[in-house]
């Protein structure tokens, strides 16, 4: 088939590119100039794993191409899917669908023939409805069905999610659509990923309800750690033990510094926000948005509790800055504040990050940049583990021991058993185990 992907950033990327690994003509269209030139030259502006292979392969053949010109990529289209950008909008932490919308005008001038419109964005319930309205209103004579087909990627491993999904949802009023959407997925439905067809805004919904009960399961471990550290438990132990319970299910009971990311801060807030405007409100999501703010900083306060309670002029080593290993996604990653909230407390920070430090300069003042983990730690006072990348999780410690002021390990991701960094003379912190530790030394 031929598919039109309208915005070429994280999710019209990597949806583009795998739908032209099935086999489809895929042309990724973006506004800006240089995006489109740099993925022309092979040059990826994201980092995701397997993702500048998968490009390279498919240009090669000729089934992926990019383009700034909409009119033309529009109009040879069966299918044309919405990818772009729904940010929080500023002031009432609502969706701000003005590139969806926008996007929507445009296509509607240059469609042709029957084409399904197919917003891949994850927008609030009615966006598909509006989107809809918007095409007839700017072109009478269009003739479209316009569909809601939200994307379930995590980042780090979004091409292996792409292909082999737990579920396609696909939301439509139109039944035409249903047999263009089956075969745009027919590889996948062969492979026996289930189709699920549903409303277009019950598949709205679908999206935001996901994101949000995964947030909320991610704030319930993340409380429990806190109850673990008073009442002398450990939360590990209690995360094997409900998650081996079949109807909780072991994912997304890992304790740690709260979620960040692209999708769960914003997703929980623009669903807490149309609960809000249907006078149907959320209360679990409401109150699972503030803990999860609250979370961050308070991660800074363990740090500082761990050094002793002063930090002012020392020296603390950050390792990752990513919200997530496997990106270099920062946005509202848990290392911003936790950054912050020592800066406040006069803290000189260090920070290190396997991938993301590029964009870290562009969020994160006042702090300097080192070229590898020993080479962060160097006289520090502290380090603190805030993003779980694999080259953290075999530290030489006798190695670092040597080079720090002060031999104290922050865990906040628990990568380490406290027995065994103990042994090395350090001072271990995790998160839902007894607060303070003393090292064996």
């Amino acid at each position: 088939m031929r598919i039109t992907m309208i915005g070429s950033g994280y999710v019209g990327l990597v949806s583009g590119v795998c739908f032209a690994d099935f086999g489809h003509d895929v042309i990724c269209v973006d506004k800006d100039l240089s995006k489109i030139e740099a993925l022309r030259e092979g040059r990826i502006p994201i980092y995701e794993p397997g993702l500048e292979q998968l490009v390279a392969e498919n240009t090669s053949t000729g089934r992926l191409s990019f383009s700034t010109d909409v009119g033309e990529s529009v109009r040879s289209a069966d299918v044309v899917f919405i990818a772009v950008g729904t940010p929080s909008r500023r002031g009432d932490g609502h969706a701000d669908l003005s590139y969806v919308y926008a996007a929507a005008r445009e296509i509607a001038t240059y469609v042709e023939g029957f084409t399904v419109i197919v917003t891949k964005s994850t927008v609030p319930v009615g966006t598909g409805d509006e989107v809809e309205r918007i095409m007839r209103e700017t072109n009478p004579a269009a003739d479209v069905a316009v569909v809601s087909n939200p994307e379930f990627l995590r980042e780090g491993a979004a091409i292996e999610d792409f292909k082999r999904p737990d579920r396609i949802v696909v939301g439509l009023n139109d039944d035409r659509a249903r047999e263009t959407m089956t075969e745009v997925y027919r590889p996948l439905y062969l492979n026996q990923a289930p189709l699920v067809f549903t409303t277009r805004r019950t598949s709205e919904l679908i999206k935001y309800a996901a994101n949000a009960f995964l947030a909320m399961k991610i704030t319930f471990i993340n409380e429990i750690a806190d109850l673990c550290e008073r009442v002398d438990a450990n939360v590990q132990d209690v995360s094997r033990g409900i998650g081996l319970d079949g109807r909780i299910g072991a994912k997304f009971l890992h304790a740690g510094p709260g979620y960040g990311g692209s999708c769960f801060p914003k997703d929980t807030l623009a669903l807490a926000k149309t609960a809000q405007d249907y006078d149907a409100p959320i209360r679990l999501i409401e109150t699972t948005i503030s803990i999860n703010d609250n979370r961050k900083r308070a991660m800074g306060r363990k740090v500082i509790s761990a050094v002793g309670g002063d930090i002012r002029g020392k020296k603390i080593a950050i390792l990752g800055l990513t919200f997530k290993p496997n990106t270099d996604d920062m946005r509202d990653s848990p290392a911003i504040a936790v950054i912050q909230t020592l800066q406040d407390a006069g803290a000189k920070v260090v920070g290190y990050d396997p991938e993301g430090m590029e964009n870290a300069r562009k969020v994160i003042e006042n702090i300097e940049y080192a070229s590898g983990p020993y080479e962060a730690a160097a006289d520090a006072d502290a380090l603190v583990i805030v993003t779980e990348w694999n080259q953290f999780r075999a530290l030489d410690f006798n190695r670092l021991k040597q080079s720090m002021r002060a031999p104290v390990l922050v865990d906040l991701r628990n990568i380490y058993r406290s027995d065994e960094v103990r042994k090395y003379g350090f001072t271990y912190t995790g998160i839902g185990t007894n607060l303070y530790q003393e090292s064996n030394a």
